[in-house]
């Protein structure tokens, strides 16, 4: 746990004190902020309250009172419900305004985590509960320097074996044919080669099946790419190395001489809503003003809807990227959720608009980099259908 990081941030946001709280690991977010081992047997509550200056002070039974002592701070202990709630009351009598991983109305429910009767609790004290989720952004979802190079070193790997793979798709299909889950495998062969990990393995999807944004291509389901076939690539993949972060796109591709009207004029048009968001997030960023993830998704999806396609668009722009394909940052979200989470430097996100029609769909997905006072695409970016 960084200390004085957390109350650093706490003073910046004006937050007097970022309450902890667990049972039975319901917050898996606590664990990894404090650097607590998540092979805790917790069968009983515990609290620690990190204000904005002072040292912090944990709360724990007495049957589980060293479960916090890894952490700095005065411990106080409990048995009974009395016991606690006046522990608790004189424990939070200093401070007003807590954060904690909680989001008003479930907006981003990955952070909303405490539970409705624990907010009760505080509130009937007299505190006001705010939404830690700004901070366990810039803790979860900021990179090291270590960690960005770890980008650009898995970049180079998937952008080649994605070049590759759509090679292979073409001298397979000419050679006797090829199904999904076969090219699925052939990817994961390759990423063991790249010393690559992922937490799924690649969708490979052909016409329809590129219309489902999930679809997961199975064995005992085998699915044929022929010629004439429009095929979705949508491949993540990390580093096998300690702290390594995700980079994860999706290009599209048609097997044959020409890809078909239709399907030029859909991709041109996610293409040019991926362009649009992009462009939002880095004409914010070097022009020094503070962006939020809803925004991107606005500017994007706006594209979309003028195209006529809006109601074929039906997830978020993007997504925040970390040690975990989906990380803890704003996600670009005016959608499922309105993200108001600012983009904080040195933070990671997809911008990857689709349009998913019955016969096929589209997505084109990038990722960009924030630094300090700019931002980037970190990948090839694809300008137009693969000819395979």
């Amino acid at each position: 746990m960084n200390l004085s990081a957390i109350q650093a941030t706490l003073k910046e946001r004006n937050i007097d004190a970022w309450l902890f709280y667990d049972h039975h690991h319901r917050d898996p977010i606590a664990y990894r902020i404090l650097g607590l081992p998540e092979t805790l047997m917790v069968t009983r509550r515990w609290f620690y309250l990190v204000p904005a200056e002072g040292e912090p002070v944990k709360l724990v039974h007495k049957i589980e009172a060293g479960h916090l002592d890894s952490l700095p701070g005065k411990k106080q202990q409990y048995a009974g419900w009395q016991e606690l709630f006046e522990q608790l009351k004189t424990m939070l009598a200093p401070h007003r305004d807590l954060a904690m991983q909680y989001s008003p109305n479930n907006f981003v429910f990955t952070i909303s985590l405490v539970d409705g009767g624990t907010v009760d609790l505080l509130r009937g004290l007299g505190k006001n509960i705010v939404s830690s989720a700004d901070m366990v952004a810039q803790f979860e979802a900021t990179w090291s320097d270590d960690q960005i190079k770890s980008h650009f070193a898995a970049r180079d790997s998937v952008d080649t074996i994605v070049e590759a793979a759509f090679k292979e798709i073409g001298r397979r299909v000419r050679n006797g044919g090829t199904r999904e889950h076969e090219i699925q495998q052939w990817f994961m062969e390759a990423f063991q080669r790249e010393n690559l990990l992922t937490d799924d393995p690649p969708i490979v999807a052909v016409n329809k099946n590129a219309g489902n944004p999930h679809y997961e291509p199975r064995a005992e389901h085998p699915v044929p790419i022929r010629e004439g076939d429009f095929v979705l690539l949508d491949v993540w993949g990390k580093k096998n190395t300690p702290g390594a972060v995700y980079y994860d796109i999706t290009w599209v591709g048609f097997v044959g001489k020409s890809p078909s009207t239709r399907m030029r004029e859909v991709f041109e048009i996610v293409r040019d809503a991926r362009d649009a968001g992009v462009k939002t997030v880095v004409d914010a960023i070097s022009g020094g003003r503070p962006i939020a993830g809803y925004e991107v998704d606005r500017a994007t999806r706006g594209h979309i809807q003028k195209a006529g396609y809006g109601e074929y668009f039906i997830h978020r722009t993007g997504h925040s990227i970390g040690t975990d394909v989906h990380a803890n940052g704003a996600n670009m979200d005016d959608l499922e959720i309105h993200d108001e989470r600012q983009i904080l430097p040195n933070s990671c996100f997809s911008i990857e608009p689709g349009i998913y029609l019955p016969e096929f769909g589209v997505r084109s997905e990038v990722n960009v980099l924030v630094r300090p006072k700019s931002a980037e695409v970190t990948g090839k970016i694809q300008r137009e259908i693969v000819t395979i």
